[in-house]
């Protein structure tokens, strides 16, 4: 269970603060791989940064009893000048992991970095860091997984992996997906909550949400 209690985020602009959601009460429900659907600039990116903690709300607060990945993918937390197996230490004892050199083995295979996984982020290229990134997000036992537009990290043959990747995780935990990839989102949720004026609406039946989402 994650519950938004009296939510309130917004922008502060020359015309005045420019609201995203206002006062909102909302649950999303357990058990559910759901697809977050909105028009661009409904607020999707903003409310997702919000539950993995990225982003802080205006009033309000997030409350949940289950253990969330930051978004899937988002070098969030890499530093540069630390390694990469120095990155995923780092990560793996702030997420409490307990077998930190299982974990290091992980990540460095799953990530293809090689040699590298033992230089310096400045040194990796954007997809790199992305790769290490994803490495050390999905090789951790979340609740629930966020999933922004991850399987479009890396090659063709990396993508192909972090997708499958990201399936098995879907069938033992649940998922949050934000993607403008309909396909996709039919691969991996059950059901969509639709962000709409400020205003979330859960569906449990995807394809009706995906019809109503593309009326919008």
């Amino acid at each position: 269970m994650i519950k938004l209690q009296n939510l309130t985020k917004y922008y502060p602009s020359e015309l005045g603060n420019q609201y995203i959601f206002k006062n909102i009460d909302f649950t999303i429900p357990s058990g559910h791989n759901i697809a977050l659907l909105g028009s661009n600039g409904a607020g999707k990116s903003t409310l997702f940064r919000i539950l993995a903690g990225s982003e802080y709300p205006n009033s309000g607060k997030v409350i949940t009893n289950q253990k969330l990945s930051w978004p899937v993918a988002l070098a969030t937390g890499i530093h540069k000048e630390m390694t990469g197996r120095e990155n995923t230490r780092f990560i793996g004892r702030v997420n409490g992991v307990g077998d930190l050199s299982d974990y290091e083995e992980k990540v460095k295979q799953f990530a293809a970095l090689g040699v590298k996984y033992d230089l310096p982020v400045k040194n990796y290229s954007s997809g790199m860091r992305s790769r290490l990134a994803f490495g050390c997000c999905i090789a951790i036992d979340f609740d629930i997984y966020l999933i922004d537009e991850a399987t479009s990290v890396g090659d063709q043959k990396f993508r192909k992996k972090a997708k499958s990747a990201l399936l098995k995780r879907s069938k033992t935990a649940n998922v949050i997906m934000v993607s403008h990839d309909i396909k996709e989102i039919s691969e991996f949720c059950d059901s969509a909550i639709i962000l709409h004026d400020g205003k979330l609406t859960f569906y449990d039946d995807l394809q009706k949400a995906l019809q109503i989402y593309e009326e919008l």
